[in-house]
């Protein structure tokens, strides 16, 4: 945890800059989620394609992370993290002055503000590489609660919404983006340890390694079930429960809250505990949340403790992951952290359109919930088969007490 031992290791600084540039990205990325149900009784939209309005950020981030995470290595986190801001104020500007008054409009503001998401990659090494290997999960969970900016989308937009018009929570929603860009211009730096660039085919190195891909299925499961939940639930409540546009939003809140605060403890339990055990319970609980949300509980408030349940566990998940992380890719992090944070958001992205797909299709959002609860025991029984090699090969070698 948090203590003077820590606090004498990095720099306090750039770690909570890191912090506060992430968690105004993450308010506006999944903005499109919290003003959903106001935006698709605007303008018409059936429920697959609020789905794809509100998942398409989520994709739109992931994939971005990848030349973000680039972008890290070879231009540094700083100037990396300035360049995405830059082009999300521009973009949610343009927006609020021109009007969203289509489908499509949604989409291509949905494309800038995938922008945002990918600060994900750039968040990240920014704080870590000023970090030792027995402070990753904690320096990174702290960095990583930046998802908390969810939270706030899903608290305060709707209610503005209602007093204001939805177009016009576009424009207030770059005020805070631009506090947070000045305070990043003035606190943050880049560690004087960073590893030099590499050349582009190195990037790709990574992908030849197993180990890779399976931090990315573990994160598509753990942050993808986050997003995808953040970015859907005020539909869900507005939909299956009769919830007004304001109260969904708080009922998404609440869950969002859960799930984001986490996120440090989860990263704090993993250097406690070791990351493999963290994440193997926090599968278990979210899978079980996921069923039994499934089947559509009469209460909302039930609903409403098995969403938060789901999301505690996901938040954790997240924390764990990269306290694994930068233990097996100390000298890839830059692209280790683009390339699973884009999965992340491409299991975010699986969530949100298949939960709308299966409202169209079948009427309820059970398959959609369904499988991607299948796809947390599956997780889990990969990790459990792999768990072994891990602590007796770089596990078993890795320095400074750190515990996988």
């Amino acid at each position: 945890m948090i203590n003077r031992e820590f606090l004498k290791a990095g720099h306090l600084p750039t770690l909570l800059s890191a912090f506060f540039y992430f968690d105004m990205s993450f308010m506006v990325w999944v903005l499109l989620g919290a003003l959903a149900v106001q935006m698709s009784a605007d303008l018409g939209l059936s429920p697959a394609q609020k789905g794809f309005m509100v998942a398409l950020p989520v994709l739109a981030g992931a994939l971005l992370r990848v030349v973000f995470g680039v972008l890290v290595d070879r231009l540094k986190p700083k100037l990396a993290g300035a360049i995405g801001q830059v082009i999300v104020i521009a973009g949610l500007s343009i927006a609020w002055l021109v009007g969203i008054k289509t489908y499509q409009g949604t989409l291509a503001l949905g494309l800038v503000l995938g922008v945002a998401g990918a600060s994900f990659a750039v968040a990240l090494p920014l704080a870590s590489r000023w970090y030792p290997p027995q402070f990753q999960g904690t320096a990174l969970g702290i960095a990583g609660a930046g998802n908390s900016g969810t939270v706030f989308a899903s608290l305060f937009a709707p209610g503005l919404a209602a007093l204001w018009g939805w177009n016009n929570v576009l424009g207030l929603a770059v005020i805070p983006l631009a506090v947070a860009f000045v305070v990043y211009l003035f606190a943050a730096k880049n560690s004087p340890t960073a590893p030099p660039p590499k050349k582009l085919g190195e990037y790709l190195a990574v992908l030849r390694m197993g180990d890779a891909w399976w931090f990315m299925f573990f994160y598509a499961v753990t942050f993808g079930g986050f997003v995808g939940l953040a970015s859907s639930l005020a539909i869900y409540f507005n939909t299956d429960y009769g919830l007004g546009a304001v109260q969904a939003g708080y009922f998404t809140a609440a869950c969002v809250f859960c799930g984001s605060l986490v996120r440090p403890i989860g990263g704090a339990l993993a250097d406690r505990i070791g990351g493999i055990k963290t994440l193997s319970l926090m599968y278990a609980l979210a899978a079980v949340a996921l069923v039994a949300v499934s089947f559509h509980p009469q209460s909302v408030y039930v609903a409403l403790i098995l969403f938060a349940g789901a999301m505690l566990a996901f938040g954790m998940g997240n924390g764990s992951v990269f306290q694994l992380v930068p233990q097996r890719f100390r000298h890839e992090i830059g692209v280790m952290t683009g390339l699973v944070g884009m999965t992340g958001g491409v299991g975010g992205f699986f969530l949100a359109s298949s939960l709308g797909l299966s409202k169209q299709l079948t009427g309820t959002y059970q398959g959609g919930l369904l499988l991607f609860a299948a796809l947390a025991v599956l997780a889990l029984i990969g990790l459990t088969s792999i768990k072994h090699r891990w602590r007796t090969t770089w596990g078993a070698v890795e320095v400074a007490g750190a515990r996988i």
